[in-house]
């Protein structure tokens, strides 16, 4: 635009034309960075550990919150991904679709080596940061060089489990050659899904229907808070797995084979129990509970047991063992 005597002029249509597109540009940013912020403080507990089971007051293993980092970064990092490649395929479709009228045959092949070096050593750097921090806190969990304050070798069996609390238990992984050194102190017996009737005074509801899978038909594991507490895991018959849910972690027990898991329970309370792997018939009926209680509290209760249960279950493979009929290893 020009006035009478020729000289240009810029008139405020183009300045606002130049700078209407930076104003929304900041505008948007200003709007995706509230609203980041916004969500992130907002966010519940339960949001802010990934949706893992969990307690608003208080952690319940030592373990608890190395796993939940974990869990909680690779979901982030996988939206982040995911995010940036809808972005991209959603940007790609709309940019380079084919407009109406446009009979042209595109580039078939076209070649471009930054970008294609990109495509490749992003992606290996990404699952090369996964697979570090996964393998870091994966060592740091399954350590067991430490000296446990309670070892208990949980025995899984078709369809209920044993648990020997022992005296004494060598340092380090478990091993089935080492069966017959181990000194029991006294154990917990569960009673088969199929022979919970076999109660001597067996629990009946309103319409005299046995009940199955109360507190009082579960074996129960008992462990003191903030005593380190090394599980010796075994199974007698078919594979199962050692799951306690509120713990975010689980173990494979195989026949045959010994495995080990350390964790520090630091939250009192009750939690569930169960076998995670397929296992047979009554696989849904194989729970337990497990009861984190005070130091003093657990010595109370580990003095009754010793009462009527010292000693230690054997570890044969033996599918027809019932619970409440075993008899403990003799001890010299």
């Amino acid at each position: 635009m020009s006035d009478i005597a020729g000289h240009e002029v810029k008139g405020p249509g183009l300045h606002a034309q130049t700078a209407s597109p930076r104003r929304w540009r900041r505008s948007v940013s200003a709007i995706v960075l509230t609203v980041g912020l916004l969500a992130v403080t907002g966010c519940s507990a339960a949001e802010k550990r990934g949706y893992l089971p969990g307690y608003d007051d208080g952690q319940v293993t030592n373990h608890t919150e190395k796993i939940t980092t974990l869990w909680v970064g690779s979901w982030i990092s996988a939206l982040i991904v995911g995010l940036i490649t809808w972005g991209l395929t959603i940007w790609c479709i709309i940019v380079y679709r084919k407009r109406k009228g446009d009979n042209k045959l595109p580039t078939q092949v076209r070649y471009h080596v930054p970008l294609e070096i990109m495509y490749v050593l992003v992606p290996l750097v990404m699952i090369g940061g996964l697979y570090f921090f996964t393998v870091k806190d994966q060592l740091a969990i399954r350590d067991v060089s430490a000296k446990a304050d309670l070892t208990v070798e949980v025995i899984g069996k078709q369809w209920s489990w044993d648990f020997n609390y022992l005296k004494e238990a060598p340092r380090g992984r478990a091993s089935l050659d080492a069966d017959n050194l181990v000194q029991g102190d006294f154990y917990v017996s569960g009673l088969q899904v199929d022979n919970v009737g076999a109660l001597d005074e067996p629990l009946l509801d309103s319409d005299g229907n046995i009940v199955k899978g109360t507190d009082e038909t579960l074996p129960t594991l008992v462990l003191p808070v903030n005593e380190t507490v090394q599980f010796n895991i075994y199974s007698r018959d078919v594979i199962h797995s050692f799951w306690i849910p509120a713990f975010l972690d689980k173990m494979d027990m195989i026949p045959g084979r010994a495995n080990t898991w350390q964790v520090t329970p630091t939250r009192i309370g009750t939690y569930a129990g169960k076998c995670a792997e397929l296992c047979g018939e009554r696989h849904s009926g194989m729970l337990f509970n497990v009861k984190v209680v005070s130091q003093e509290d657990y010595e109370k209760w580990a003095d009754e047991q010793r009462q009527d249960h010292t000693g230690r279950l054997g570890l044969d493979l033996n599918r027809l063992q019932d619970g409440g009929n075993e008899t403990s290893v003799e001890e010299s």
